[in-house]
C-alpha cells in the first residue's frame, strides 16, 4: 500500500499561510534595513561572556526556568521572578499564551464558539499573530486602525472590537507603523477586556511610554519583551513575558522542559548589567531616526511619526514596490508588505549613521530618476 504523505498532514496545516520573514543577504555588501536589528554590537562584556562560557557547560543543560535571569529581570523591573518567564525570543511565548488561554474554534450546534476561542488584534499589527490563530484553529478577530494608524475611535470599538475575546494582541509601539499608544489609552482598552490582553513591547525601549505598571496591576494584563531589537541578541533568541504569577505558573506548565539556551541566559544576564551602553545607543538611535525621518520627508516621504527603531513612509512618485525594487538594485534592503492597508508604504530599519546616509543618497538618486523622466 502506498501512502500519500499530504494525507498525513492535518488539513488546517495544508491550508495554512505561514508567517514570513524578512529577506536575509545572501550577496554581500548589502545594506541590510529590513528586519529591524539593532545597528551597534553588543556590549564588550557582554561578548566576552559569551565567549567565556563557550566551554565544557556546553555538554550540560540550562537551568530550566532561567532562574537567575529571571531574579534579574524581576529586580530590574521591580516585581518578583514568579511575575516572569523567559523564552526562545518573545515569538515562543505568544505561542504559548495562545495555547494557554484560548480554546479552538469548535462547531456547537452548527455554530462556532466566540468569546473563548477568539485571538484578536489590530491591522496592520505584527503579522504573526494571525498565524498563530490559524495554527490553534482559534477564531480571528482583525480590527483596522485609523487610516493615520492611531487606535480606532469609540464607535469603532463599540462596532467592530470583541471585548470578550479570550486573547488581545496590542503591538506597542505598533509594527509596522512604528507609532506610539499611550499608556493611558491603552489601560482604558485593557480595564474593558473580559479576556487576556498581551502588550507585546518588543520595540519599547525606542519608545516615550510603556504598559509595564499595567501587567503589574490589572490581573488580565501580560508585556511581552525581547532581548533582539533593543539589547543586540537576535542570534540568541531570549524573550519574556510579565505578569500575574498564576498566569505564569500556567505558561511554565506547556513551555518546553530546557526553552532557553545557555548562552542567551548569560548574555541576557550580562546584557542587564550594562544598561548604561545600551541607554547610550538608544539615544544614538533616536537621533538618527529624526535626521532620517526629516531628511525622507524633504524627499516628499509621507513619514508616520516612530516611536520604535525603524520608519514607516509612503514614498513620492512611483508605487513603494517599485521603489523597494529600485533600492535593492543600489543594494539597500527594506521591508514592504503587501496588505491593502500598508503596500503604500516601505518600513525602513534604523541604521548606522553611515547606512542612513547611503539610503538617503540612493532616495535623491531615485527621486532625480523619477524627475527627468517626467
Amino acid at each position: 500500500m502506498t501512502i500519500d504523505p499530504e494525507s498525513l498532514i492535518r488539513p488546517l496545516l495544508r491550508e495554512l499561510q505561514s508567517y514570513v520573514p524578512g529577506d536575509q543577504p545572501k550577496v554581500k555588501g548589502l545594506v541590510k534595513l529590513n528586519t529591524n536589528e539593532n545597528p551597534y554590537p553588543p556590549a564588550p562584556k557582554v561578548l566576552r561572556a559569551i565567549r567565556t562560557a563557550a566551554d565544557q557547560r556546553l555538554r550540560l543543560y540550562p537551568n530550566p526556568t532561567a532562574e537567575r535571569l529571571r531574579e534579574k529581570l524581576g529586580k530590574f523591573h521591580r516585581c518578583g521572578p514568579e511575575n516572569i518567564i523567559v523564552g526562545n525570543g518573545s515569538d515562543e511565548l505568544l505561542a504559548l499564551v495562545v495555547r494557554g488561554f484560548v480554546e479552538p474554534a469548535q462547531k456547537n450546534d452548527g455554530k462556532v464558539q466566540q468569546g473563548r476561542s477568539t485571538v484578536q488584534f489590530f491591522e496592520p499589527s505584527y503579522s504573526l499573530y494571525p498565524v498563530l490563530a490559524e495554527i490553534h484553529g482559534a477564531r480571528k478577530n482583525a480590527v483596522p486602525l485609523s487610516e493615520t494608524f492611531d487606535l480606532p475611535g469609540v464607535a469603532k470599538l463599540a462596532q467592530e472590537w470583541d471585548f470578550h475575546a479570550a486573547l488581545t494582541f496590542v503591538t506597542t509601539p505598533n509594527a509596522p507603523s512604528g507609532r506610539g499608544f499611550s499608556t493611558a489609552a491603552l489601560e482604558g482598552l485593557c480595564r474593558e477586556q473580559r479576556g487576556m490582553v498581551v502588550l507585546d513591547e518588543a520595540y519599547v525601549d525606542f519608545a516615550e511610554e510603556n504598559g509595564l505598571e499595567l501587567a503589574l496591576r490589572l490581573p488580565q494584563v501580560l508585556v511581552a519583551r525581547t532581548f533582539s531589537k533593543a539589547y543586540c541578541l537576535c542570534f540568541l533568541r531570549v524573550g519574556y513575558l510579565v505578569g500575574h504569577p498564576k498566569l505564569i505558573s500556567a505558561l511554565h506548565k506547556i513551555r518546553d522542559s530546557y526553552n532557553v539556551n545557555g548562552l542567551g541566559q548569560i548574555a541576557a544576564e550580562t546584557t542587564l548589567d550594562e544598561l548604561n551602553y545600551y541607554r547610550r545607543n538608544f539615544k544614538r538611535v533616536k537621533a538618527t531616526r529624526k535626521r532620517l525621518g526629516a531628511a525622507l520627508s524633504q524627499l516628499g516621504f509621507l513619514v508616520v511619526p516612530s516611536q520604535t527603531n525603524f520608519i514607516f513612509a509612503k514614498p513620492p512618485g512611483k508605487p513603494a514596490k517599485e521603489w523597494l525594487e529600485a533600492l535593492r538594485a543600489r543594494k539597500i534592503l527594506v521591508r514592504w508588505f503587501d496588505a491593502p492597508s500598508v503596500r503604500d508604504y516601505l518600513r525602513i530599519t534604523v541604521g548606522t549613521d553611515k547606512e542612513a546616509d547611503v539610503l538617503i543618497r540612493a532616495a535623491k538618486r531615485i527621486v532625480g530618476a523619477r524627475s527627468v523622466e517626467r
